[in-house]
């Protein structure tokens, strides 16, 4: 007897209470033992269209919906009885009878009524989306027989709808098809398991023993744990002669790719150690947690993951290798340019140098005069002559001194000296989480130390989301990912109106440092949502006053506190951030960068004024035009992140003359 959950389950099961769920996992574990134990007490649904459904009982009032055909035993959904019951009456399980994927699909009577009587009054009829599309065409997307016709009546204002009450395949190829961008197809041989089809596998897992099922049931919540879309399962299973990288935007699970392939990769091989890193301990704090969730059951796989960021596996390493060093901060060397200025009497603007010292002479580890005078200026608009160079040169020449003669490293000079030192490397594979705030010599060290091996480096990121570090060609530090490169196309993070809504702040294509470009066109988001609040006030008391009161109506409509998020450009709006939610204990308030891989039901983004963002005193640092149109860029990526931490709500406002970036999106 196979025993399979489904997403649909996990998702009712997280919305009940605590005891409830508790009550439920037992029966779960039960129908796993023997699913036809009397003591389940099981009854057919008798009002369904499906004659399979039956309902196992858990108490008094809470039913689990399964649905038992040719030897397998689904657990489909779980609730109250009389939800339990209708659930039940209005769908039915089935293998597609084109694609052969496993269906829950939903009567489409009752969805056509409230569709159509939404739009029936409109005074000018939008065209249909799909009128013309064959029902070969529309059953090869996954969309159910009884469904063609309503997927032929979608309008521009109706689509949206119709998906999504379609199983999430039809649903996905829709939307990719109403904005321009070819469905992806996939067919498999008719007779086939139709739960292993890759379409299946998004929304049912084959339940493999109790570690397995307590491990759905951990945290119900998270589906990333347990189903993967097609595209991520693809990214974590294939194995790659070189570094490879997966991109998406905000929401596209791109981390959930990044810990699946990790945890496969130390599963797979017994002896491999792997590292999972990023650039924020925050972040990798977080990593750690779902790498522990995901390998629930097998210690002997966690205790070969190493999760860190690359600076704290740098300096471990260093101090192994290198014996005693001493690291000098960003403040040190800024203080000794400074004093070098003054000695050499440099006409070089401070911030300037500061900026070359980083992106440049650090970065690549430039040494001598001779080097910094031939070097291609990676990652630089500005062009520099001869003699800038020379005179420069006095200035940083000096700084190597002074790192000389304390016996300092920068962080940047420890990771190109353990980079030139690998001869025993300490991993057999290394996947970076949000890499496209990766540095240089950051680069540089993991090439080291896996680059030439099969499946040594994958990267995941987001170049729309990148708020630290300055792009740069990546062939140049030793890592080239051509023809090892995909998009991940579905949002499940945030709801198609605050995706669209955010993507206006990106442009639609993004050029990268070596001539590569992310293509953000054709995302698709699985579920939506009301429409985000953009205000502009005349007073920071009445934006608070509103700010205050929305988050008010979220809690009272059941949002959990914890649930919603109040966001601010930076410490100077601590204030107004705190008198948002001065009366509202439970509902924290964060600064956009510590926002940063972190997810929220509603975010309020206040102090969106022209000042603010972009920071008028990062403005005030540009040295060039480069640098100029650098902190642009960061600073619209920077609002992006905010604004694609929400799920469901979102409210973005500013207070007199607002940001230009906030224009664009009342615009």
């Amino acid at each position: 007897m196979t025993v399979v959950i489904s997403d649909s389950f996990t998702k009712a099961l997280s919305r009940l209470s605590g005891d409830e769920q508790k009550q439920i996992k037992i029966t779960t574990f039960d129908i796993q033992t023997n699913p036809e134990n009397p003591g389940l007490s099981l009854h057919r649904v008798d009002r369904a269209r499906d004659p399979n459904f039956w309902t196992a009982r858990v108490s008094r009032d809470i039913r689990i919906v399964l649905h038992k055909k040719d030897g397998s035993t689904l657990l489909a959904w779980v609730g109250h009885h009389d939800d339990a019951y209708a659930w039940a009456e209005r769908r039915r399980v089935e293998a597609h009878p084109k694609t052969g994927a496993a269906q829950i699909v939903e009567l489409r009577e009752r969805v056509e009524d409230v569709v159509i009587q939404r739009y029936v009054e409109e005074a000018v009829k939008k065209p249909p989306i799909f009128a013309r599309e064959s029902d070969e065409k529309l059953l090869s997307w996954g969309v159910p027989e009884d469904w063609l016709e309503t997927v032929r009546t979608a309008t521009e204002d109706t689509v949206l709808d119709i998906a999504g009450h379609l199983p999430s395949e039809a649903s996905e190829a829709l939307l990719c098809a109403a904005v321009g961008e070819p469905p992806v197809v996939r067919l498999v041989e008719q007779g086939s398991d139709p739960y292993a089809h890759p379409d299946a596998q998004r929304r049912f897992r084959v339940l493999d023993g109790e570690n397995e099922l307590e491990a759905a049931l951990e945290a119900p919540w998270d589906d990333w744990a347990v189903f993967l879309h097609p595209a991520q399962q693809e990214f974590v299973d294939r194995d790659f002669n070189g570094p490879a990288r997966v991109i998406g935007s905000a929401g596209t699970g791109k981390t959930v790719v990044a810990i699946h392939r990790a945890v496969r990769l130390a599963r797979e091989n017994e002896e491999a150690r792997v590292l999972v890193a990023t650039f924020n301990e925050n972040l990798a704090k977080d990593l750690r947690q779902k790498i522990k969730r995901l390998t629930r059951g097998r210690r002997d796989i966690d205790e070969r993951i190493d999760v860190a960021t690359v600076e704290e596996v740098a300096k471990r390493l260093g101090i192994a290798r290198l014996g005693d060093m001493s690291i000098a901060s960003e403040q040190e060397v800024e203080a000794q340019i400074g004093r070098a200025i003054e000695q050499t009497g440099c006409t070089i603007d401070r911030g300037f140098l500061q900026e070359e010292w980083r992106l440049i002479v650090d970065a690549w580890n430039v040494t001598d005069a001779e080097t910094y005078q031939d070097l291609p200026r990676l990652g630089r608009k500005i062009r520099m002559a001869q003699g800038r160079r020379d005179e420069a040169w006095q200035v940083f020449g000096k700084v190597r001194e002074w790192l000389s003669s304390t016996n300092k490293l920068t962080v940047s000079g420890l990771l190109y000296e353990l980079s030139q030192n690998m001869a025993s490397p300490p991993y057999d594979n290394i996947v970076i989480d949000e890499a496209q705030d990766i540095s240089v010599p950051e680069l540089r060290l993991i090439a080291a130390i896996a680059g030439n091996k099969p499946n040594g480096l994958f990267f995941a990121g987001d170049i729309g989301q990148r708020i630290f570090r300055s792009p740069f060609p990546w062939k140049a530090a030793g890592v080239d990912i051509r023809g090892r490169s995909r998009s991940l196309k579905v949002n499940y993070r945030t709801s198609h109106q605050i995706r669209s809504k955010s993507d206006l702040l990106l442009p639609s294509r993004l050029l990268e440092a070596d001539g590569g470009e992310d293509r953000r066109l054709g995302v698709t988001s699985v579920f939506h949502g009301p429409k985000p609040a953009l205000q502009r006030f005349d007073e920071i008391e009445a934006e608070t006053k509103a700010a205050n009161q929305w988050v008010k109506e979220l809690v009272n409509e059941g949002l959990a506190k914890n649930e919603i998020a109040v966001l601010v450009r930076d410490h100077s709006l601590s204030e107004r951030a705190a008198a948002v939610t001065a009366d509202l204990a439970g509902v924290d308030w964060y600064i956009m960068h510590e926002a940063k891989g972190r997810e929220f039901r509603a975010v309020a983004i206040i102090g969106c004024e022209a000042d603010v963002i972009p920071s008028e005193s990062r403005l005030a640092l540009a040295s060039d035009e480069r640098a100029l149109e650098e902190i642009y860029d960061t600073e619209r990526h920077l609002l992006y992140v905010a604004a694609t931490r929400a799920r469901d709500h979102l409210w973005i406002s500013g207070v007199g003359e607002v940001s230009e970036f906030l224009e664009d999106l009342i615009s």
